[in-house]
């Protein structure tokens, strides 16, 4: 599986361009896609408009790529390359299909790329036109649209061409037209039973595995949720990013928490289906924390804050969209409670976390990607 990032543009894997079948060797649990094995890959020239690093291009004249990520340290580099993606339609009659995508032939990785982050490679699903949403919608095989829908273990599915449904919740996205990005306004927040005035914007990542808030957003609802919360506050520890920290005693999953309403430039409100993470601090002794960092200047709703949601992101009508779902189903059963996507014994060990790590999904709902056929190797 890769990892999804809609906070970033370009698809890449782990790659050894220049390696052959009988000089492949073992290289762990990462995933190699070898270019040199796919009948139908080639070279993207530094002439293309895809290629941004002209300048850096060499006599052989095959176009690098470098996607520098806000994580400290974090990187991805090697080469362009084009080649086929094969897509399966998911219906009564399934069929296959091909769309020429362009892909990073990653050959070097840095940073949190080495720690276990998005090992075998990344998903850019961003609005700049190399992304593989816009290459599809630029081919004509969906709109410029796709969905993705969270469990509570991070597990989930991609659907794209998907536009959601006429009962979903919808906003329009507050576009930068120097850096565009999945951004919507929020207008308001609703803790518990208490609703105020909150105007800032956020983005949402599902590149970012939990939320970043800065103030005021950040100390309103940290403080108002804390005020509301009947349970003993943990003592600061260092290796936690979270601020707001309760012990859980022996047998709970959770504690009792109000519920978290954004209420948007539209008036829809997004709900907040479970904000926290369960921490195990040693044998026995686990912590329920509200999942929020203070950041000091962005305002990012990471995956955290999506989970049990179908959540659209529809560059082609400019919209976010979202609705209550069960990730492992088609549709939406009518008693469909969002703890069934809980798993129970999912829990973080206590160790450095790295909000940067991305959420890894599985296959597609509408496409589905099979990245086998890109001749990958283990």
């Amino acid at each position: 599986m890769v990892a999804l990032d809609t906070g970033s543009d370009l698809f890449w894997l782990p790659c050894q361009w220049r390696l052959h079948a009988a000089a492949t060797a073992a290289s762990g649990s990462t995933t190699l896609y070898l270019p040199g094995m796919s009948s139908t890959s080639k070279a993207v020239p530094c002439s293309s408009s895809f290629c941004d690093l002209q300048k850096e291009c060499s006599t052989a004249s095959q176009c690098p790529y470098k996607m520098v990520y806000v994580s400290a340290g974090t990187s991805s580099s090697g080469f362009l390359v084009e080649d086929v993606l094969h897509l399966s339609t998911e219906n009564a009659h399934p069929q296959i299909l091909k769309a020429q995508i362009i892909l990073g032939c990653g050959e070097t990785q840095t940073g949190s790329f080495l720690d276990a982050a998005a090992p075998n490679g990344l998903f850019g699903l961003g609005i700049n036109e190399v992304s593989v949403p816009s290459i599809l919608a630029q081919k004509g095989l969906t709109s410029n649209s796709f969905s993705m829908c969270f469990g509570r273990d991070g597990i989930g599915r991609i659907s794209f061409g998907d536009q959601g449904s006429s009962d979903q919740e919808d906003t329009p996205l507050d576009i930068n037209q120097q850096h565009p990005t999945y951004a919507i306004t929020i207008n308001g927040v609703t803790i518990g039973n208490n609703p105020t005035d909150l105007d800032f914007i956020a983005i949402f990542d599902t590149g970012t595995s939990f939320t970043y808030l800065a103030d005021p957003a950040y100390s309103y609802i940290t403080q108002s949720f804390h005020a509301q919360v009947q349970a003993n506050r943990h003592a600061a520890d260092s290796r936690i990013p979270f601020e707001f920290c309760y012990d859980l005693s022996s047998g709970e999953a959770k504690i009792p928490t109000p519920d978290i309403m954004l209420r948007t430039a539209s008036g829809s409100l997004f709900p907040v289906i479970d904000p926290g993470q369960v921490i195990s601090i040693q044998e026995h002794e686990y912590v329920y924390c509200l999942a929020i960092v203070k950041s000091m200047k962005l305002n990012i709703i990471g995956q955290n804050f999506m989970t049990g949601l179908r959540v659209v992101f529809d560059w082609e009508r400019k919209i976010l969209g979202w609705k209550k779902f069960n990730c492992f189903s088609s549709s939406t059963p009518e008693n469909y409670s969002p703890q069934e996507t809980r798993n129970p014994a999912g829990v973080s060990q206590l160790r450095p976390l790295n909000s940067s790590s991305p959420v890894t999904l599985s296959d597609s709902l509408l496409l589905m990607f099979i990245l086998v056929q890109l001749a990958i190797m283990f």
